[in-house]
């Protein structure tokens, strides 16, 4: 057909048309397809998540059949022979019930006003809450803030107490959703009053005390209902986190939070401003701090130093490695019916505990410190603490005694002088006297320590399982006391010389154990003269010489000359956890232990026996560091494994070469040094050092034999002079290492050795490796390979020359047995210095080379705590 232009065009409009009808109709139809899918998406997968929540809802214990008093369970403690060697048990655990009508009312808004600000609105779970941790998880992407109601906690801490197992985010989401629900099903059941009054008896309040009652006595020596709002501030303070917030370790992180604890009582008008300002201007700290006594009724049995150890390892890791609260870890400890295996082997810790608590083994006469608590309950209620501090404070200020020290010949002469402070009290504060008609109340302790003490750690260097450890001579009185085998910091003295000095310079500075250096005057510094223990200088000598008779100086000149720096950094990678790096003091003074002092064992706050222990284990077991530990394994009460360290938590130290080397330079100590009294009978051998610090404050010996290592402090606990015998602690460190040989029937056998160290014969003359048959005398020393010298060239060169001739020519630089010569010996070593600029005269194989000291600042107050030998 013929169409004109118009219509051709009109017919083509009209085609197009029709086919974006057809898409567009396509495109609507595709849309409302989609559109139907999606909301049966919608409402399928709502279903399906009403009816997932429903699940877990119908999962969740009846609330009819759950108990929000937490259930006890008494925990074993087993040795490494699974002998039962304590339990701990709830009535241990310092848990008093009170009745919410005697807890006052401030005490209880304290916790409501921080922890649940809306406990009396809500019906278990606080929308409001939730709703404001999710808006602060999502603008901050930070999701700390907490939504839990008291309710929620109740029911977490003793229903929901396997929480910490949850491994998915599953697990996790179902148990809150429970949770949640059992808040509301609880609240429909139980009176707020009940749950509140469960909360308060329940929470961990720190220092062993579970619920506000037993926290009052602990730390105000009153009964619960006699608590100010200031000392509820105080209690209240503490639950968010009970290690952090502890009033007497950490009394100024307690006092934050008290302030936000009491202006949140305030905001919330339950006290006034008045009793705010009363509240914050009351030293509650300085109370807290005399309160020594716990006045409890507990039928507590006092637990070994080795089971208090373990308590304190298995909180904290059930805190750090399950991340459990404060809280939930204590109830599991000491109501969570578990099974605790330790490493404690029950023979060597009877051995350790007869020998150290022998009187015969010390050769001074006995002494005797205190410790003492006073309280004095008033018929107001408040409470007058008193304790051996405000004896000691009585008799250098008030009675200027300015030497005075709680340090008495007998029981009763200390007896004697706590009876006198007493009646200065009486006389000054209560002439009427405190009798109970009165309304008065008084309570006291008194107990003895016998003077000088000792710590004794025995470890498998191997491993890291604590054997046996004790922390004190003398009867136990209380359970988690004063351990000074891991609570006491003491300044270490020589001990410290092969940690900070001989070890770094042996393994990263080239230095050997025929390295020479001048023992002769010698100055830190800032100009102070470093002094040896004995009288006088020695002249050349070799590292292994400068070890076995522990000379300071020569301690002093490897540590300059390697730098305080690398010293400090191999201690810390030793263990030693005490060391200062850089702290101002509260007088504005800068303390540090990156000084030259470091060498002496001059520290600012001093080391553990536990962590020496662990340091010189770390060169018997070849240069690696093993964490000490007092378990092997926890098991649940439902026989899963809790946590386990039957795998050695470990790092490198030391190249083996070095130590091999240490260990075979530390048998000269023993052989003919300073540590000769620690000598075990047969042929078993022992490496170790000695350490004495200046004034004769304290005596060390840390040692091994080829099966375990082990460390001896004594010393008094204030201190006071041992002069006398100083090798008394020697000889009881080997009377207890010799008997656990023959318990444990160890038999001699050497140290292993690096294979990459090698022993050669050096020539007394040269001091270069000795030619077989021309060399007229040699002895045999270790070194690690590509340091040993080289051949002798003296004896070489002049092989052919009569016998008389190379006799009379071996005077020269000569290289003795004891390491030392006269101060004429060749070399390029200069003598006679008065300055830490001299040379550290260090000479290796027959050469010298000479270093100028660094700097390393003295202004440590342990620098003048330096070795004695």
């Amino acid at each position: 057909m013929n169409f004109e232009y118009k219509e051709t065009i009109d017919k083509q409009r009209e085609l197009v048309s029709l086919q974006k009808k057809v898409v567009s109709k396509s495109l609507v139809s595709a849309l409302k397809v989609f559109l139907y899918i999606m909301c049966l998406a919608i409402v399928t997968g709502g279903f399906f998540g009403l009816g997932v929540i429903h699940g877990i809802i119908k999962s969740a214990p009846s609330v009819e059949n759950i108990s929000i008093v937490p259930s006890s369970y008494s925990t074993t403690v087993y040795d490494t022979n699974n002998k039962q060697i304590a339990k701990l048990i709830t009535s241990g655990s310092n848990r008093i019930k009170a009745d919410l009508k005697d807890i006052p009312e401030h005490l209880r808004w304290a916790f409501i006003d921080t922890e649940d600000a809306r406990f009396y609105e809500h019906n278990g779970i606080d929308i409001q809450g939730i709703g404001r941790a999710a808006f602060i998880a999502l603008t901050t992407l930070n999701p700390s803030e907490g939504a839990s109601t008291i309710t929620q906690q109740v029911l977490k801490n003793n229903v929901f107490t396997s929480w910490t197992e949850e491994d998915s985010l599953t697990s996790s989401l179902k148990r809150k959703i429970q949770e949640q629900y059992l808040a509301v099903q609880l609240e429909k059941v139980t009176k707020k009053d009940v749950i509140l009054e469960t909360y308060l008896n329940t929470i961990n309040l720190g220092s062993n005390t579970l619920g506000v009652k037993a926290a009052s006595l602990r730390y105000f020596n009153k009964d619960v209902s006699k608590i100010t709002v200031s000392e509820a501030g105080v209690i209240a303070a503490i639950t968010q986190n009970p290690s952090l917030y502890n009033p007497i370790t950490n009394p100024d992180e307690n006092a934050k939070r008290r302030k936000k604890i009491l202006t949140n009582m305030k905001d919330a008008g339950h006290i006034t401003q008045e009793q705010y300002d009363e509240a914050m201007s009351d030293n509650v700290y300085a109370r807290i701090k005399k309160v020594n006594n716990k006045l409890t009724k507990s039928d507590d049995r006092v637990y070994s130093y080795f089971v208090d150890e373990v308590v304190k390892q298995v909180l904290s890791d059930l805190q750090e490695q399950k991340g459990y609260t404060y809280t939930q870890a204590y109830n599991a400890v000491y109501s969570g019916g578990l099974k605790i295996y330790t490493t404690q082997d029950s023979d060597i810790q009877k051995i350790c505990d007869k020998e150290l608590s022998d009187s015969d083994n010390y050769p001074y006469a006995i002494k005797y410190s205190i410790n003492w608590a006073w309280s004095v309950q008033n018929p107001d209620g408040s409470v007058d603490n008193y304790s051996e501090k405000d004896i000691l404070n009585y008799h250098r200020n008030s009675l200027n005694e300015s030497s005075f020290k709680l340090i008495f010949s007998s029981k009763e002469e200390a007896k004697a002088c706590v009876k006198a402070y007493k009646m200065h009290l009486m006389n000054k504060y209560y002439k009427k006297g405190i009798d109970k008609d009165k309304g008065y109340a008084e309570y006291e302790n008194l107990y003895y320590n016998p003077q000088p003490q000792v710590s004794f750690t025995v470890m498998d260097q191997y491993t890291g399982y604590v054997k046996a450890v004790v922390g004190g001579r003398g009867k136990k009185n209380v359970s988690l006391s004063l351990n000074r085998a891991t609570d006491s910091t003491r300044q270490p003295g020589s001990t410290f010389k092969i940690l900070s000095a001989y070890a770094p310079a042996i393994d990263t500075m080239g230095y050997t154990l025929t390295t020479t250096i001048v023992d002769e005057p010698f100055s830190y510094s800032n100009g102070r003269a470093v002094k040896n223990w004995y009288s006088g200088y020695r002249g050349k000598v070799t590292v292994r010489k400068a070890i076995a008779d522990s000379m300071n100086i020569c301690a002093v000149k490897t540590l300059t000359d390697i730098t305080p720096q690398l010293g400090y950094d191999y201690l810390c990678n030793f263990g030693i956890t005490t060391l200062v790096d850089n702290r101002v003091e509260k007088n504005g003074s800068v303390s540090s232990d990156i000084q030259q002092a470091l060498a002496l064992g001059g520290i600012t706050d001093g080391v553990t026996n536990l962590e020496m222990t662990a340091a010189y284990a770390t060169i018997a077991n070849q240069g690696t560091y093993t964490r000490p530990v007092f378990y092997s394994q926890v098991i649940d009460s439902n026989g899963r494994v809790l946590l386990d360290n039957t795998t050695p938590t470990t790092h490198t130290v030391l190249k083996a070469s070095t130590a091999s080397l240490l260990t075979q330079g530390m048998t000269s100590v023993i052989t003919e040094g300073t540590g000769t009294s620690a000598k075990l009978d047969g042929k078993m051998p022992v490496s170790g050092k000695t350490g004495t610090t200046s004034s004769e404050y304290d005596l060390w010996f840390c040692g091994y034999t080829p099966y375990l290592t082990a460390s001896i402090w004594t010393g008094y606990d204030e201190n006071v002079s041992l002069s006398g015998d100083q090798a008394y602690h020697e000889r009881l460190w080997a009377k207890i290492m010799n008997q656990i040989d023959s318990v444990k029937k160890y038999k001699a056998k050497s140290f292993k050795m690096s294979k990459d160290v090698k022993k050669y014969d050096i020539c007394s003359s040269s001091g270069k490796v000795a030619i077989k048959g021309v060399c007229p005398t040699s002895k045999s020393e270790y070194f690690a390979k590509g340091t040993q010298p080289a051949k002798c060239t003296y004896h070489s060169a002049f092989s052919k020359k009569s016998s008389s001739y190379s006799n009379s020519s071996s005077s020269s630089g000569s290289y003795s047995s004891s390491g030392s010569s006269s101060s004429s010996s060749s070399g390029n070593s200069k003598s006679g210095s008065n300055s830490s600029k001299s040379s550290s005269s260090r000479t290796d194989s027959g050469s010298s080379r000479t270093s100028k000291s660094s700097s390393g600042s003295s202004s440590s107050k342990g620098s003048g705590k330096t070795a004695g030998k």
